[in-house]
């Protein structure tokens, strides 16, 4: 029983969560009502076709998730996580202000004169690099608040004694991740109505009214908050490994000497160095025990001697680099929102003869369609499997992901068949020349889609995002929660280096691009099959990366592996240093 009152106590407590959560859900609600329906705003406003405005968002994309990891090592090694999410409150707000100017302000775009009459169909340089201002602003904002939310909520509790308040704890990350995820849905669906109903300068409007409630709520909580002071951050560590390497590169290595002394930290289980990537060893290795080592025990200079642990984080993140990269490949596939978008937006969307789906609201299915499936998993799958074999059973790690990666391939087959099939209907009914006109195909036809994408995210994503955080170091929890991200920041911009290569070789005078911004005239139907024809590529690469990777830890590597009892440390020391490393 819980008997400190946590809603009285001075800092911290339940009453901080409270202001933290709901910075981060109006954040993301904001931030998401904007780039949902974004491709619509840049084809409709600033003459943009298809492919140079889907490239835009990628970009943005990319940079939206890549932030958050600049913004977690600044936070973690010299700001602080309360200065770094106040910084990224007002930037982000910044840019939203100004971004909803480009829809009052008639000079920031292009006249729709011109659109309409093709006569002019490029933005000024001016127009644009205020556009890429606001979106980079945007960026930096969202790295910010992201990067340290979820860790800062942990701030709160984490100086608690862990046995009591570890419920209370656990349920936050539950709690905060309901809420962001039930924020990036209803932005998709209700933001994007509201833009397509009311017109952009409402639609962007409301966003602006959001974040500003963002920031307030997370400033009006300043001083009840735990705020602790930045410290070293782990890639100081890797940097200094690499570093001491470099600099005892002539040290010969001897796995059979047994007076070779190595550098490890008091109380740690690791005292030798493992024998893969053995170039890496060097940096713990203790040449002269006098001048290395200071007389407590710590080296003399980290920049030349460094632990034994600190060798093996290193070693263990290289490890998972080709694991990592097929789930950066997979998520090519979920960065084409863009050009789903465009093909929804010419099909017909009505539910009945008076509501009509956004265009921009289909994206919505993939998150409904992933949650179906991960309660389907664990609440259906895995408890009948279970049954039938008479005995706890799952997927292993490595079997989710490499589900997700051969079932992402097969999505975007059928997305390229139902392209298809888009493509013909609208060349039948003689709207060939329109790429705006609606054909009487139903948009519906692109749930089989959504629901295959979906599944391979539950799979595919949410496998990686565990197999991350069980195979590296407790002491890299940081390190865990981010690599995911920087996977989605890097398959936006492969995403545009594909579409940058089809625009510049795959078209000419007589032949249309396959993304051309006639989306009608275009072969979307050949792009989706090549991103197939990658995905069954990248599902045989996973395959020959799984081999080599050998056993999970837990023995993880069988068809269907059994829950083993207790294979979870319930030591609450560890629980604790797991919460206060997220970052």
């Amino acid at each position: 029983m819980i008997t400190e009152p946590l809603l009285s106590n001075p800092k911290g407590g339940i009453r901080a969560l409270f202001f933290i959560i709901a910075n981060e859900a109006l954040e993301r609600l904001a931030s998401f009502g904007l780039s949902t329906n974004m491709i619509m705003y840049l084809t409709r406003e600033y003459g943009m076709d298809a492919a140079s405005g889907a490239q835009i968002l990628f970009l943005y994309s990319a940079a939206g998730n890549f932030m958050p990891i600049i913004g977690a090592f600044l936070a973690d090694t010299y700001v602080g996580r309360y200065p770094m999410i106040g910084f990224g409150c007002i930037t982000s707000l910044l840019g939203m202000v100004l971004l909803w100017l480009t829809t009052i302000i008639p000079e920031a775009r292009v006249p729709s004169c011109q659109i309409s009459d093709r006569c002019n169909n490029g933005a000024t340089a001016p127009q644009l690099l205020f556009l890429y201002f606001c979106l980079g602003l945007m960026s930096i904002g969202a790295g910010g608040i992201r990067s340290c939310s979820l860790a800062f909520g942990a701030d709160q509790l984490r100086k608690r004694d862990s046995l009591k308040y570890a419920g209370i704890l656990e349920s936050f990350f539950s709690w905060y991740y309901v809420v962001s995820s039930a924020s990036v849905f209803i932005s998709m669906t209700c933001l994007v109505y509201i833009q397509d109903a009311l017109g952009w300068k409402v639609g962007f409007g409301v966003p602006v009214v959001l974040m500003i409630l963002s920031t307030l709520s997370f400033f009006l909580a300043s001083p009840i908050y735990v705020k602790p002071k930045a410290k070293a951050n782990w890639l100081i560590g890797f940097a200094r490994v690499l570093v001491a390497s470099i600099r005892k590169r002539r040290i010969e290595l001897c796995s059979q000497n047994p007076d070779e002394l190595y550098h490890h930290r008091k109380g740690s289980a690791l005292v030798v160095p493992s024998e893969r990537i053995r170039f890496l060893n060097r940096a713990c290795v203790i040449k002269n025990p006098e001048e290395d080592l200071m007389p407590d025990g710590r080296a003399s200079d980290p920049w030349c001697l460094c632990t034994v642990d600190q060798v093996e984080e290193l070693k263990a993140l290289i490890k998972v680099i080709p694991i990592w990269s097929t789930g950066m490949l997979v998520s090519v596939n979920v960065c084409q929102n863009s050009f789903l978008l465009l093909q929804a937006s010419t099909m017909n969307r009505h539910i009945t003869s008076k509501f009509e789906i956004p265009a921009g609201s289909f994206y919505a299915f993939l998150l409904l369609s992933s949650t179906i499936w991960i309660a389907l998993y664990d609440r259906v799958i895995i408890p009948l499997a279970s049954k039938i074999r008479g005995k706890p059973t799952r997927l292993s790690l490595k079997q989710k992901i490499g589900l997700g990666i051969l079932v992402s391939a097969a999505s975007m087959a059928v997305l390229a068949i139902i392209e298809r099939v888009r493509r013909e209907t609208a060349i039948r009914e003689g709207i060939s020349d329109n790429p705006d006109a609606a054909m009487h195909m139903s948009a519906m036809w692109l749930l089989p889609f959504y629901f295959l994408l979906g599944f391979s995210e539950a799979m595919n994503g949410v496998g990686q995002n565990e197999f991350f955080y069980t195979e590296l170091p407790k002491s890299m929890s940081s390190v865990a929660s981010n690599l995911f991200s920087i996977g989605l920041s890097a398959a936006s911009l492969v995403a545009s280096f594909i579409v940058s290569v089809i625009r510049g070789f795959i078209s000419g005078e007589n032949q249309e691009s396959w993304v051309s911004g006639n989306i009608n005239k275009g072969h979307y139907d050949y792009y989706y099959w090549l991103l197939a024809s990658l995905g069954f590529a990248t599902f045989i690469y996973y395959l020959a990366c799984s081999k080599a990777y050998g056993p999970c830890k837990g023995g993880q590597g069988g068809i269907a592996g059994d829950v083993s009892e207790g294979s979870i440390d319930d030591d609450d020391d560890d629980v604790e240093d797991d919460y206060s490393s997220l970052s």
